[in-house]
């Protein structure tokens, strides 16, 4: 896949990893925020159980709220895919952190144990078990914070024998109950916590093993070599915790986290007062000890000019962000109605929220301009000449003012880039569609034939009209056909749905893969019944198609002084 890539409201730019559900850090469009979005792969999607119980466990962990619990932003499916939206984290996961030794000193560890135990038990208390703690699944941001992640996912991710796709590395973790097939209890997560605080001090995994039978063996009948943890100094009521912890036996373990919190606490407490005070504080904070300084009175009467001063400049900042955004000049005055180009007649969409797709989300735009009418054949007939490209004879004979289609993506970003615009993005081309109100059409809530160039009906014209024609179907800003006559390029790449890549088959020549660009299309067309272009709607399309019923317009941004 290309990145960055739309996927819903999220943009994916980067790829983190993953096995069964892919990982990517992505920007919510709506928010503006840095997320992480898991989604699940065709091979997972196949499998009916593994997709009912990605989102079932996506739910469950939403309601999990807690300081050492990563957050669900969203979930649900987009195009087909069960995605998970959870906040981007920072720092590194545990197992990174055992390998680059960057644990701490003893107050740390035990700080860090501490927050996992009680994310853990918040667990618990919610009638969730994890079923695959393990290094990997516990984050150390770069404040230090610990958070639990990835719930759930180990109900149908549990390692078999049989099972394809089988990663070594997963099972190391895993309690005896767990290996013998036996339902999963409390107990259960206390063991694998146990083989990871084994870890921590350690420095390496309690179980070792090359092969599928040899690391189950070992779960089953080898005890783990507490002598490694003496040689790292550990303290001795830690090796006992963790003995207790990691028995063969569940009824010997720990009957919850709350007695493997009490004891971690009891630890902490015995240390040196210097490092009970740090470990107290960490716990408290998730960073560093506080340190000493000057009083709060002097400190208030020293901040009071430099608080007057950030005042000052904050507010001055928000006014000219304010009169930036609404295009309003050196004179207060706002910007015109239109914009006269050599390619045509821009009209003016103000600064302003609107509602945006069709969950109608509230989201701001800065002012710009958008072309009144779709590209016609004269204006890119004369852009084509003007940068030495071929202009075809069915071209040249085209009808001047019909709309200039079976332009790719890329011939229509050029254009736009010739005449000193852009291709809009999706917000920007619905909200010169729609409005501010959250209209599904141009002129309002209700399909209307009569106002749209559209097939599916008697009297459909069964081909593009002139992009100047019927103005008494405009938009709320006064541009034309934003429902009907031809599909119109917008700038969002797009991951393809199985339906839209099925649908693109026999289409193009070669057929398109996943793999390459694709970019959304807005508007709908002559071809399409009313109902299939309500103004959020989009088609996800191959970025080098070129079809008769595809076009594009232009928007430009004026510089604010």
């Amino acid at each position: 896949m290309q990145l960055p890539v739309r996927f819903g409201k999220y943009e994916l730019t980067k790829y983190l990893g993953g096995g069964m559900s892919r990982v990517y850090k992505a920007r919510d469009t709506v928010l503006g925020r840095t997320v992480a979005v898991k989604i699940l792969t065709p091979e997972g999607i196949s499998d009916a159980d593994t997709r009912t119980r990605f989102l079932q466990e996506a739910k469950v962990s939403a309601a999990l709220v807690h300081d050492h619990i990563i957050r669900i932003f969203d979930y649900g499916e987009e195009q087909g895919y069960p995605f998970i939206v959870m906040e981007f984290l920072v720092g590194s996961d545990l197992k990174g952190a055992i390998k680059d030794g960057q644990l701490g000193d003893e107050a740390n560890r035990i700080r860090i144990a501490l927050e996992g135990a009680r994310a853990l038990q918040f667990t618990h208390e919610n009638k969730l078990i994890h079923r695959d703690i393990k290094p990997d699944n516990l984050h150390v941001d770069d404040k230090g914070r610990v958070r639990l992640m990835d719930f759930g996912i180990a109900k149908t991710e549990d390692v078999s024998l049989t099972k394809t796709g089988f990663q070594v590395g997963t099972p190391f973790y895993m309690a005896p109950e767990q290996v013998n097939g036996d339902k999963a209890t409390e107990r259960t997560d206390v063991y694998a916590y146990g083989m990871v605080l084994y870890e921590m001090w350690a420095g390496m995994r309690a179980i070792q093993g090359t092969t599928i039978q040899s690391i189950f063996a070992a779960i089953l009948h080898q005890p783990i070599d507490l002598g490694k943890l003496r040689e790292k100094n550990a303290p001795d009521a830690l090796i006992s915790l963790v003995e207790r912890m990691t028995a063969k036996d569940p009824m010997a373990r720990p009957g919850s986290f709350l007695e493997v919190i009490a004891e971690l606490e009891q630890m902490a407490r015995a240390l040196s007062p210097a490092q009970a005070d740090q470990a107290t504080v960490l716990v408290q904070t998730g960073g560093g000890a506080a340190e000493p300084g000057i009083s709060g009175k002097k400190l208030i009467m020293a901040l009071v000019p430099v608080v007057v001063v950030l005042v000052i400049v904050v507010t001055w900042l928000v006014m000219r962000q304010r009169a930036r955004i609404a295009g309003v000049d050196e004179q207060g005055q706002p910007p015109p109605a239109v914009h006269q180009t050599e390619t045509g007649e821009m009209l003016v969409v103000p600064a302003g929220s609107f509602l945006f797709g069709n969950e109608n989300a509230r989201v701001m735009l800065p002012v710009y301009y958008v072309d009144k009418t779709e590209v016609p054949n004269v204006h890119f007939n004369r852009y084509l000449e003007a940068t030495g490209q071929e202009v075809s004879e069915e071209r040249r004979g085209a009808d001047p003012k019909l709309p200039a289609v079976n332009v790719t993506y890329e011939e229509a970003a050029g254009f736009c880039g010739w005449a000193g615009k852009r291709l809009p993005l999706p917000m920007e081309w619905e909200k010169a569609a729609r409005g501010v109100d959250g209209w599904d059409y141009p002129w309002g809530e209700r399909p209307d034939v009569t106002r749209a160039n559209v097939g599916g009906h008697d009297g459909a014209r069964n081909g593009p009209v002139a992009v100047d024609a019927m103005p008494e179907a405009a938009s709320p800003y006064g541009m034309l056909h934003m429902a009907g006559n031809v599909w119109e390029w917008v700038n969002e790449k797009r991951y393809p749905s199985a339906p839209a890549l099925q649908s693109m088959q026999s289409v193009l020549d070669p057929p398109p893969t996943a793999e390459e660009e694709w970019r959304l299309a807005k508007g709908g067309s002559y071809a399409q019944p009313v109902e299939m272009t309500v103004v959020f709607e989009y088609l996800n399309v191959p970025a080098r198609a070129r079809l008769p019923i595809l076009g594009f317009r232009c928007v430009w941004t004026p510089e604010v002084k």
